[in-house]
């Protein structure tokens, strides 16, 4: 209910009406919309760079 209600921020009648297939599509839809950008093996390099590890 959190999710859908919350996270979501479907109104109650909308969410009650789901199904959980079409639950799970919107919330995959919306996590993937919201997650940040991956880290690329370039600007790995180029934070080891600037902040390294002091062993």
């Amino acid at each position: 209910m959190a999710a859908g209600l919350g996270f979501l921020r479907l109104p109650p009648a909308v969410f009650w009406a789901m199904t959980p297939r079409e639950l799970s599509a919107a919330l995959n839809w919306r996590a993937a919309r919201s997650a940040p950008p991956l880290l690329t093996r370039d600007a790995l390099d180029d934070l080891s760079a600037r902040y390294p590890d002091s062993v």
